[in-house]
C-alpha cells in the first residue's frame, strides 16, 4: 500500500510541478504587448493603429506578444496558452491570430485561430516565419520583421471571405463618430432652448427643448434610446436651470452658463469616454494548435 501511494504522489508531482514553473501568460494590455523593450513607442503605436484598421474593416484580430522567454517551455505551448487566455478574434468566426516572439530564447511563433486557417495555413505561415520576419530579425531588425510580418498576414487575411464586422455600438447606421463631435452642436442647442424659454415660457419651452435636443441627437448618433434619453435629460436640464436662474435672481444668460457644465457632462461624456478608452479584448476566439514556429 505505501508503495501504491509513492507512485501516485511521483505521479501527481510530475503533473503539478511543470505546471507550476510554467511562465505566467502576460495580460492583454493592447493589441502589440512588448515586456522586452524591443519595439519603440512609435513602433507600437503604428503597429496598433495598423492592427486596428484591420480589425475594424474586416472584424479580424491579430496580436503580437514580445516575451524575454519562454522558461524552457516548447513556444508552441506557450503560444498556444495566451491565446486560449486571450481569445484573440471574433466567437465563432474565430479569426484571431497570434504573433509571439521569445526573444532571450530566440524562438517564435504565429498561432492561428481555426477561421484563418484557410488564408493562414501552416505552410504559408512557416514561409511568412523563414522569408519575411526571422531574416530581418537576424540583422537585428526586430520593429521591421515584425511589421513585415504582420503586413503579410493582413494582406492574406484581407482577402479571405469572412463576416461582416459588427457595427460599433455607437453606429447604427450613420456614419457619425464620438470623436467627430462638434462642441458647436451643444451651443446652438443652448441658444434655441433660450429663445424657445423666452418666447413660449418655462414649462412649454423645457419640453420643446427636449424634443429638439432628442431631433438632434438622433440625427448625430441614429440611436433612438440615446436620443430620447438625451431629450429627457435636455427638458429637464431646462426647467431646473430656469427655477434656479428664477431664485437667484440671475439672467437667462447666467443660467445657461451653469446649464452647459451640467447637460455637457451628462449628455455627451459617456461616448467620449468609451471611445477614448483606448481598451482591446479578445473576441471571444478559438484556437486548435494550427500555425507555425521559427528560429533565427
Amino acid at each position: 500500500m505505501k508503495a501504491i501511494r509513492a507512485v501516485l504522489l511521483a505521479l501527481l508531482l510530475s503533473w503539478v510541478l511543470p505546471a507550476l514553473a510554467l511562465v505566467a501568460v502576460p495580460q492583454l494590455t493592447g493589441r502589440v504587448v512588448d515586456q522586452t523593450g524591443t519595439l519603440s513607442s512609435g513602433d507600437v503605436a503604428q503597429l496598433t493603429q495598423t492592427l486596428a484598421d484591420l480589425e475594424r474593416r474586416k472584424g479580424s484580430q491579430i496580436a503580437v506578444l514580445i516575451v524575454p522567454t519562454t522558461d524552457g517551455e516548447a513556444i508552441e505551448q506557450f503560444s498556444l496558452r495566451v491565446a486560449e487566455a486571450w481569445k484573440i478574434g471574433r466567437k465563432k468566426i474565430d479569426d484571431g491570430a497570434l504573433l509571439v516572439v521569445a526573444k532571450n530564447d530566440r524562438r517564435l511563433r504565429i498561432e492561428v485561430g481555426y477561421g484563418l486557417e484557410g488564408a493562414l495555413n501552416d505552410v504559408t505561415v512557416k514561409r511568412i516565419i523563414d522569408e519575411i520576419i526571422t531574416p530581418k530579425f537576424r540583422s537585428g531588425d526586430f520593429a521591421g520583421g515584425i511589421s513585415a510580418g504582420v503586413n503579410r498576414m493582413i494582406g492574406l487575411v484581407n482577402g479571405e471571405k469572412l463576416p461582416e464586422p459588427a457595427a460599433p455600438h455607437w453606429d447604427k447606421g450613420s456614419n457619425f463618430n464620438p470623436e467627430d463631435f462638434n462642441p458647436f452642436w451643444l451651443f446652438f442647442a443652448f441658444v434655441v432652448s433660450s429663445i424657445l424659454r423666452s418666447t413660449l415660457g418655462r414649462l412649454v419651452g423645457g419640453v420643446l427643448t427636449g424634443v429638439f435636443v432628442a431631433g438632434l441627437a438622433w440625427f448625430l448618433l441614429a440611436n433612438v434610446l440615446l436620443a430620447v434619453l438625451a431629450g429627457i435629460l435636455a427638458a429637464i436640464f431646462t426647467m431646473l436651470i430656469d427655477f434656479a436662474s428664477s431664485g437667484s435672481g440671475g439672467t437667462s444668460t447666467g443660467g445657461w452658463s451653469g446649464g452647459s457644465s451640467s447637460s455637457g457632462s451628462s449628455s455627451w461624456s459617456s461616448g467620449s469616454s468609451s471611445s477614448d478608452s483606448g481598451g482591446f479584448s479578445g473576441g471571444g476566439g478559438s484556437f486548435g494548435g494550427g500555425g507555425a514556429s521559427g528560429s533565427w
